[in-house]
């Protein structure tokens, strides 16, 4: 692929880039958790907060996570046929526990992914489709949902506050993103024109970090545009249903804790979660920390409070949140990691793609 003499002259560099990032990110978890928060709330408020919950209420949230982390597999499901529920199972949540732990896990995330598909038999050109499809997706819901928030708080009455802004870029990138991808694959043409386009992006990118060159991907486009038009010609709809479905599960567990812990629908309606759950998740999209860990949960809790939450209830909420969306993933993934590497859980299996 031409691309196996790039770590060797630059893998220094990006060692290098990877402990700094990772310096940063204890850097600012320990600034929020050790020195931001506990001059926010009264963190023995907060700890009183989470006892006082029932052990129905803790079995609903527990159920609620389960479900949000089963709603990953929906997705995959649909953007790579053939693929199993128990083999989408095991890359899955090995693929989020990579992700929450390492400074660039997004990166590796896919790179364990893809590990995974080709251990299943499927060949690089359907996981390629498979995620650009999904990455596609899944960024269009994540800048969807801010409009779709403000709209609703519009129609509340409610004043937009921070979001009004964010939205307005979300709607931006979004029309442009949305115009970008039906321009791909209106013809080969368009799409050899927008390849090109972005290899020169790429390529003015890499002077800037001193690493020349300029990817070929003007027949990838080409080649991409005739995979994604035969996937997404008959699963377009289910792949956007079955996305949502994964964002708003992950939206659930955040309601279901704040309820759970005390705070009402007159202090922070379901809309104004909604709309503190989407500035957040679009503003982490930029990783800082792995998972956004520390970012996450101050913006969190800072809108929500902002939004007429009392502190040490949104606080306990935050936290019981990601201890069962952030936290609970890891050992989990763990787990997944070790069965796939024992090749226990799933058949071997003949390349189903090509």
């Amino acid at each position: 692929m031409g691309q196996s003499e790039e770590p060797a002259a630059g893998g220094r560099p990006s060692r290098r880039r990877l402990v700094l990032r990772g310096l940063l990110a204890v850097v600012v978890v320990a600034a929020i958790y050790l020195g931001v928060l506990p001059n926010l709330v009264d963190v023995s408020q907060v700890w009183a907060t989470l006892r006082a919950m029932t052990w129905l209420e803790l079995a609903t949230l527990l159920l609620a996570a389960i479900w949000n982390l089963v709603s990953y597999l929906l997705p995959q499901l649909v953007a790579m046929p053939g693929l199993s529920p128990r083999q989408a199972a095991l890359e899955s949540h090995a693929s989020t526990a990579v992700g929450s732990l390492l400074p660039a896990g997004q990166a590796v995330g896919l790179g364990v992914t893809y590990r995974f598909y080709t251990s299943y038999g499927f060949g690089g050109g359907p996981i390629t489709l498979s995620l650009l499809v999904q990455g596609v997706w899944n960024n269009f819901m994540k800048l969807g949902m801010p409009i779709v928030a403000l709209g609703l708080l519009v129609a509340e009455g409610d004043a937009t506050g921070a979001l009004g802004p964010v939205a307005v870029v979300g709607l931006v990138v979004f029309v442009v993103a949305l115009a970008a991808f039906a321009f791909g694959l209106s013809g080969e043409r368009r799409a050899a024109r927008l390849g090109r386009a972005l290899a020169g992006a790429a390529a003015a990118l890499r002077r800037v970090v001193r690493r020349p060159g300029r990817p070929d991907w003007e027949r990838g486009a080409v080649a991409f545009r005739a995979q994604a038009i035969t996937l997404l010609r008959g699963r377009w709809h289910w792949l956007t249903a079955t996305t949502l479905v994964s964002h708003l599960s992950l939206f659930l567990v955040l309601v279901l804790a704040l309820r759970h812990v005390g705070v009402s629908g007159s202090e922070v309606s379901w809309v104004e979660a909604l709309a503190a759950f989407a500035l957040v998740r679009l503003l982490s999209a930029f990783p800082v920390t792995p998972g956004g860990l520390g970012v996450v949960e101050l913006g969190l809790a800072g809108a929500l409070v902002l939004a007429g939450g009392q502190e040490a209830e949104v606080v306990a909420a935050v936290l019981v949140f990601r201890v069962l969306t952030f936290v609970l993933p890891i050992p989990i993934g763990g787990v997944t990691w070790w069965l796939w590497r024992r090749s226990a859980w799933y058949p071997s299996q003949q390349p189903v793609m090509t």
